[in-house]
């Protein structure tokens, strides 16, 4: 129980995908993952009646976990987060999108959007003589420029990572669910999504040494690969959900 208590276990077999939780969650009654997943979400098996899960596309959540209770009219629902990971630095990418779509959902000023354009590429550098002629990094604005925006990032913090952690809506996620496979050994956690927020996105606003940007844990930068393509001049977040591991 203690191991529970703590969110953590090891397990026998890794888990490949969101359809694994969704097959063990619909199996709760034999499956020891699954027990332990409802135990952390406060749930007594004793008085669950039945367990249904299924697999949700396009939102924060990945999986959600539908509970009836015994005796209960109505039926209990969480939403979980799946971060399947194979190695202890196995950074994820938890949102990415057009800076005009970012512009959309904070409101983000003209002077703003014309340095993370120009960051991550979508408009042309204004120095001389760029580290890469296609976009500017982060270290390359003027000192004003970078005031600016970490200005502002501080100012948003709390809603950038409410936003592309746990999401909004009816499909916002409530858990994170880690499953790490490394050689023959397989572990999971399962933390509530105000703790990984906090976990992840609390601490300082900076500039990194290779010219991105950190949100606490969070690194932002621009999305790059894709064969030149021009979604790699999309903005994105990532993580590495295996650090979870290090708070048991």
């Amino acid at each position: 129980m203690n191991l529970v208590e703590r969110g953590s276990q090891t397990a026998k077999d890794g888990f490949r995908n969101e359809d694994d939780i969704v097959e063990k969650f619909n199996n709760w009654k034999k499956d020891k993952d699954a027990q332990a997943w409802l135990i952390l979400m406060k749930y007594n098996l004793s008085e669950i009646e039945y367990v249904e899960s299924i697999k949700i596309s396009g939102y924060k959540t990945d999986v959600q976990v539908q509970v009836t209770i015994k005796l209960k009219k109505a039926i209990d629902v969480e939403n979980l987060q799946v971060k399947l990971v194979s190695n202890p630095k196995g950074f994820n990418q938890i949102d990415k999108r057009w800076v005009d779509k970012y512009t959309e959902l904070w409101n983000i000023p003209l002077p703003v959007v014309s340095i993370l354009k120009r960051y991550t590429g979508e408009e042309k550098p204004t120095i001389k003589n760029p580290i890469d002629k296609r976009r500017m990094f982060a270290s390359e604005f003027s000192e004003d420029e970078q005031k600016i925006i970490l200005k502002w990032l501080k100012k948003n913090q709390s809603l950038i990572v409410s936003d592309i952690l746990k999401g909004r809506g009816k499909f916002a996620a409530e858990w994170m669910l880690v499953a790490q496979k490394v050689d023959k050994n397989a572990r999971w956690i399962l933390k509530p999504m105000n703790f990984c927020m906090n976990y992840f996105g609390n601490g300082e606003i900076e500039i990194t040494n290779r010219g991105n940007f950190k949100i606490g844990r969070i690194t932002m930068q621009r999305k790059g690969g894709d064969g030149g393509r021009e979604t790699a001049k999309m903005l994105q977040f990532k993580i590495n959900p295996a650090e979870l591991f290090k708070n048991e």
